[in-house]
């Protein structure tokens, strides 16, 4: 007992470094603060769903704390020109600058009535909607800054939905933060269910990361377990570094029904976050980290169709942690917009053939994507 806790202190102070590393560990409070805009710079406007606690503190809008209900607003983030693809430029102060920094220019409640007026406004041509969850350790604002990022660098032609359960922002609240999770997944199921019903949505992709992926899961097995399956709407779950254990995973999946969404997910071996999460778990390896060569891995997801997963061991980008790998690396932030937000399912035969030619980084590779990334497919896995 005592050797684990040693190695969980140590585990514990090396994230804690890491996360001290990240831009985002020195970005100061209060950055939800609307300014003025700047012209020339880039804008997402997107609606925020969330079961935190309202903030009395001046641009923090909600805390880590449960709310008594699902509150909704209107958000709109200012970008800045030239930066790069899977960055986020903070502000040193609050509230920042729009012509340098990830800044809000307006915030606006929105009654949950008006829900369908928000769809109808926002849909466009294509009425798709991108829902994100946000993962472990993320404060409300650094949730609206990174959804604004990947919405935009993914060059997502849809109308973007961000539900931010309370997560309270600190690495040592693991287990508070689970349960804050868990408190949430109704709320974010009465959010699909209304996108659902709307005549002026046509789509519904779904993008949960790391400790995200089990509301999302558990809100699409309950919606298909009260409807007898999954709204036809919500044809893309994507997963990315999901913190969920294999075997429940799999019962999840397998209560979904026949009918179900297209299943997409995004593991790394190299997940620092997922280690540590792995080790809390008394050894059970996390979904987000499997290894599909390996059999035993395999024979866990077998016979599961409709379930793609991508393998982004070989890539390094964003911080330390290797968590956010799905927004932070350009090669998945543009795999997710030029493929998965557009409906197309990425199989074997689109990416192998050139990494098996180049296994590396290499021109042929640029069909598809520009990064070692593997592809397999959970109802029939490579051998």
């Amino acid at each position: 007992m005592g050797r684990r806790l040693d190695r969980l202190r140590m585990s514990l102070a090396g994230l804690a470094v890491a996360f001290g590393l990240s831009a985002c560990a020195s970005a100061p409070r209060g950055l939800l603060q609307p300014v003025e805009p700047v012209a020339g710079t880039d804008r997402v406007n997107m609606l925020a769903a969330t079961t935190r606690a309202p903030s009395a503190e001046a641009g923090v809008l909600f805390s880590g704390e449960r709310g008594d209900t699902v509150s909704f607003s209107n958000i709109v983030v200012s970008i800045p020109k030239g930066r790069e693809v899977g960055t986020i430029q903070l502000p040193r102060t609050a509230p920042g600058n729009a012509a340098t920094d990830f800044v809000v220019t307006s915030t606006t409640p929105v009654a949950k009535a008006d829900l369908p007026k928000w769809f109808k406004s926002t849909g466009g041509r294509k009425r798709r909607v991108f829902v994100f969850v946000h993962g472990f350790n993320t404060p409300f604002d650094r949730a609206v800054f990174r959804f604004a990022q990947l919405t935009h660098d993914a060059d997502a032609d849809a109308s973007p939905v961000l539900f931010s359960w309370p997560s309270r922002g600190h690495l040592l609240d693991y287990s508070r933060d689970f349960d804050n999770a868990s408190y949430s997944r109704s709320d974010l199921a009465y959010l699909l269910k209304a996108a659902a019903s709307s005549p002026s949505v046509g789509e519904i992709v779904i993008l949960a990361h790391s400790m995200g992926s089990w509301p999302a899961v558990e809100a699409v097995r309950q919606i298909a377990l009260e409807q007898g399956g999954v709204p036809r709407k919500i044809n893309n779950l994507i997963l990315a570094s999901p913190d969920l254990d294999v075997g429940v995973f799999r019962r999840q999946v397998e209560d979904m029904g026949s009918q179900r969404p297209q299943i997409t997910l995004f593991v790394s071996q190299n997940d620092r976050a997922l280690q540590l999460s792995r080790f809390i778990s008394r050894g059970a390896t996390r979904l987000g980290g499997i290894d599909l060569t390996r059999d035993e891995y395999q024979q866990q997801l077998a016979g599961l169709s409709g379930i793609t997963v991508l393998d982004l061991s070989a890539i390094n980008a964003g911080d330390r942690i290797n968590h956010d790998l799905f927004a932070a690396s350009p090669d998945a932030v543009r795999l997710i917009g030029g493929r998965l937000l557009q409906g197309q399912v990425i199989t074997d035969s689109d990416i192998s053939p050139p990494l098996m030619a180049a296994d590396a980084l290499g021109s042929a590779a640029s069909l598809i994507v520009t990064a070692p990334i593997r592809v397999f497919d959970a109802a029939s896995p490579r051998q």
